[in-house]
């Protein structure tokens, strides 16, 4: 029991360290995912603190991680492991069986899980929970309380930290289809799933029903048509980015021509003008301005209504031309409103968060005299 107990610890604390990292790295798009779960529960007025208590749950999970490995407070690890288990179980479990939410977000884009994925490996953590409650009496401090203490004050500083930086910059480690290196139109593109046909037919004399996988010669003579049915013999693979297109306040499709411009052009993505840095369009306006001069592509995508996008550039005092977008694809391309992406022949070069906007001048000497 003292080995399945150990095994049990290390397994839950790395996996909940894992889990906490993951999703400390993206807290921004671990606060969207949960805005989704306060939607389905009808939970509106938790929408504004999503952001803190990502940041608090993502900073919870490292923490218990570390106090199991390091087998320290064990007993409270163990109950606020068990109660936090079980909540997410009982929403893991919703999610699934209602079919609420797609994608838990456990493992932000790292590892995508499906709800009843999700829902699974809550089980299993359940269960290993109710383990290290059975075997506690052999779960010991590696270390002395006053080490421990450093250490707890250690990790509750950095794991605080973390988050905290990847929301005001960028995720360290990108996971998703629209990362620096990525080519769009590329990851528009998935494989289809490969089919077999088949086709049930009636013999016309003696009326006997056959299945075919493909049609006889001359079939009409000496059969009736009964069915037909599709069978997937390989599974594709499905496109990472769905539902990208780019259009003008028009109305007008302008997705591969932005997209596949083989020059260097720059993408300002800004999802929801209300909800826009106004303060950062002094530098953009600027930048634009450069651009135009340099015969370099600027425009800026938004989601936003064209009476929005109209008040938006009067408050902002900005002449940058506005293009429509998906909200929930332009919350994916970049963590930051507004945030800038420089792309060349549809491939993401490089993305600035708004705190740390570049310089066109920077830019150039580095790009666009080579």
């Amino acid at each position: 029991m003292k080995i399945i107990t150990n095994v049990a610890r290390i397994f839950v604390g790395l996996l909940f360290i894992f889990s906490g990292f993951i999703k400390a790295n993206d807290a921004l798009g671990f606060a969207y995912k949960l805005v989704e779960y306060f939607e389905v529960f009808g939970t509106h007025f938790l929408v504004p603190i999503a952001l803190p208590l990502a940041i608090f749950i993502c900073i919870f999970e490292i923490i218990l991680g570390f106090t199991l490995l390091l087998g320290a407070r064990i007993k409270l690890t163990l109950w606020l492991s068990l109660l936090m288990i079980i909540f997410f179980t009982f929403l893991t479990f919703y999610s699934a069986y209602y079919q609420k939410v797609l994608s838990c977000g456990c493992f932000g884009d790292a590892i995508p899980l499906t709800p009843w994925q999700s829902f699974s490996k809550d089980l299993i953590l359940l269960v290993l929970i109710i383990v290290l409650f059975i075997g506690k009496q052999y779960i010991n401090p590696l270390v002395g309380p006053r080490f421990e203490n450093v250490l707890l004050v250690l990790i509750l500083a950095s794991s605080t930290y973390f988050p905290i930086y990847t929301y005001n910059n960028l995720p360290v480690i990108d996971f998703r289809p629209y990362a620096i290196g990525k080519n769009i139109p590329e990851q528009t593109k998935g494989i289809p799933d490969e089919l077999k046909y088949y086709y049930k037919l009636k013999d016309k004399k003696t009326g006997e029903i056959k299945e075919f996988d493909k049609w006889p010669d001359n079939w009409e003579a000496t059969y009736d048509y009964i069915d037909s049915r599709t069978e997937v013999t390989k599974k594709g693979v499905e496109a990472k980015i769905k539902d990208f297109s780019i259009t003008n306040i028009e109305g007008s499709d302008y997705t591969q021509d932005i997209i596949e411009n083989p020059n260097y052009n720059f993408l300002l993505v800004c999802y929801d003008l209300d909800k826009t840095d106004k303060d950062v369009f002094g530098k953009i306006n600027d930048f634009a301005a450069l651009c135009k001069q340099d015969s370099i592509n600027f425009i800026a995508l938004t989601s936003s209504t064209k009476e929005t996008i109209e008040k938006f550039k009067l408050e902002a005092k900005t002449n940058v031309d506005f293009y429509s977008s998906d909200g929930t694809v332009l919350k994916t391309m970049i963590r930051s409103n507004p945030g800038l992406m420089m792309l060349k022949g549809g491939t993401v070069i490089n993305m600035w968060h708004y705190h740390s906007f570049p310089s066109f001048n920077d830019l150039k000497e580095k790009y666009f005299k080579k």
